[in-house]
C-alpha cells in the first residue's frame, strides 16, 4: 500500500525510534515515486506546550496520543522505510496545517 496525501504513517528514521509523519506529497508523486515529502510528528509528553510552528494531532486523526506535527521543515521520506499507516489528518486540521505552512513559508494567500 502506497502512502497518500494527508495520511499519517509510522516512519523508520533509523537514527532513532520510528515516529509518525504526515504525508504532504500530492497524488501524482504518491502514485509514481519512491520518495515523499512529509512532516515529522512527535508525541506530546506531559504539559509541554505547542511551539509556534506545531499543530496538535489526536484521536480525530487516528492517533492514540496527543501528537505535535512540526510544520516548519519538510522531510524527504523513502518509501521502503514506512512501517504502517496510523491514521489520516482530519479535514479541519488539514486547513490549519496548510495555513501554517503558508505563513511559515510566507506564501501568498490569493
Amino acid at each position: 500500500m502506497k502512502p497518500k496525501q494527508w495520511e499519517i504513517w509510522l516512519y523508520d528514521f533509523q537514527e532513532e525510534e520510528p515516529h509518525p509523519v504526515v504525508i504532504l506529497s500530492g497524488e501524482e508523486r504518491c502514485s509514481n515515486a519512491g520518495n515523499f515529502n512529509g512532516l515529522f510528528c512527535q508525541t506530546l509528553r506531559g504539559a509541554r506546550p505547542l511551539k509556534k510552528h506545531e499543530v496538535v494531532l489526536n484521536s480525530a486523526d487516528g492517533l492514540d496520543w496527543r501528537t505535535a506535527c512540526r510544520c516548519d521543515y519538510f522531510y524527504e521520506l523513502e518509501e521502503e522505510r514506512f512501517v504502517r499507516k496510523r491514521g489520516e489528518v482530519c479535514l479541519a486540521r488539514r486547513r490549519v496545517i496548510a495555513n501554517m505552512i503558508r505563513q511559515i513559508l510566507r506564501l501568498p494567500f490569493d
